[in-house]
């Protein structure tokens, strides 16, 4: 099975004046091909460390996919860069300066004589026309593998990659495997105890089981490799029971759910309604409920002094607003750490529960509705019981 690596160009990214998506829908296209994807990197517009970057990168993968650099300007070294990587020289084509004239005079406009840089490539290249852009890609054989380039501009790579390249990378590597993914969304345990019960499985080749972890949720990602998605699917499903069984009901979803719409989704299945309160919060809790524009949720109060009594602010907001359960959350400061009240209120009772704070002042929001979420979908989830 081939490896991949791949390289983005430009130095507006190194400053962080464009943001790299190219990456992602690349990587997400060769997991579909089933290449394994092995390193990213970007480098700036300097063709001697472009060149550098490529040379060490063929030497690793069978497939180097390069984006960004081809424009008609002097700061577009990729052209001269891959040429000096693969040791050819650069070629002009002149039915690719006949199609760039062409794409110009479309607007209007007559090309300037930057612009015939780009109808050179390196001498022996695969020329990829370019029919929503003015860049020409290409692919360079070489005795490893095939360098790729692709224009930067996002819309204009996604095109050439999908219609040329992944042609090209089937029919020349053989491709008929993929990769899939399930990620599973965990919450009430850390990191490191879900490390402890799934450790094992985090050390099998195919399928592969990894953790991401967020504050107040860890990510499970399975990823399979087989010659069809049936047989991958069925990998999946084997790791992802085993996962279940020993993290049970801390597992509350899956691919796109988030836990607020767990919860509020278990609260609905009651017939019940929702309301909130918070403190010290900035809405965060009301944001991400309301957010879901779900007619369960009533809203949410955004308190501006600390709840001397946590029960009877949940009664007085269930009572007026005629809500069936209430959710509250306020922080109170420590000297190194955040003290988190939480509350919540059901047709079967309440529960208060105090947590502490330590990490990141900027995550602890998010950390404290991810917490306070987690508490109520499994007191709802108890119901059922």
């Amino acid at each position: 099975m081939p490896t991949a690596e791949i390289i983005t160009i430009g130095t507006e990214l190194l400053l962080g004046e464009t943001m790299d998506t190219n990456t992602r829908f690349i990587a997400q296209v060769l997991r579909g091909l089933g290449v394994d994807l092995f390193r990213t990197q970007t480098i700036g517009d300097n063709a001697s460390r472009i060149a550098g970057s490529i040379r060490e990168a063929a030497a690793r993968a069978n497939i180097v996919i390069c984006t960004g650099g081809l424009g008609p300007t002097v700061d577009d070294p990729t052209r001269q860069a891959i040429a000096e990587a693969v040791g050819k020289e650069l070629e002009f084509h002149p039915e690719l300066w006949e199609q760039i004239i062409d794409r110009i005079a479309r607007y209007g406009r007559k090309p300037t004589e930057n612009q015939r840089r780009q109808a050179f490539i390196p001498k022996g290249a695969i020329v990829i026309e370019n029919p929503v852009g003015t860049a020409p890609a290409f692919i360079v054989e070489t005795v490893s593998g095939s360098v790729i380039s692709l224009p930067g501009v996002p819309r204009e790579m996604e095109t050439l990659l999908t219609d040329k390249v992944i042609p090209y990378l089937q029919e020349k590597y053989d491709l008929h495997s993929t990769i899939k993914l399930r990620t599973l969304h965990v919450s009430g345990l850390g990191e490191g105890v879900i490390d402890d019960k799934v450790g094992d499985l985090e050390t099998l080749a195919n399928p592969t089981v990894g953790l991401t972890a967020h504050s107040g949720v860890v990510d499970v990602r399975i990823a399979a490799k087989a010659g069809t998605e049936i047989e991958a699917d069925r990998m999946i499903a084997g790791m992802e029971k085993e996962i279940r069984k020993r993290l049970n009901e801390n597992i509350f979803g899956a691919y796109n759910d988030t836990i607020e719409s767990v919860t509020i989704e278990a609260v609905r299945q009651h017939g019940w309604n929702l309301a909130s309160f918070e403190y010290k919060t900035e809405g965060a809790l009301k944001s991400r409920l309301a957010q879901l524009g779900n007619p369960t949720y009533l809203g949410g109060e955004l308190l501006q002094v600390s709840p001397e009594n946590l029960l009877a602010r949940a009664e007085e907001i269930r009572t007026r607003l005629e809500a069936s359960v209430v959710l509250g959350i306020a922080f109170s400061d420590g000297s190194d750490s955040q003290g988190l009240d939480i509350i919540w209120v059901t047709p079967l009772g309440h529960e208060e529960r105090r947590l502490m704070y330590g990490g990141h002042p900027g995550n602890s929001r998010r950390w404290a509705v991810n917490m306070a979420l987690d508490g109520l979908r499994r007191a709802v989830g108890r119901v059922d019981k």
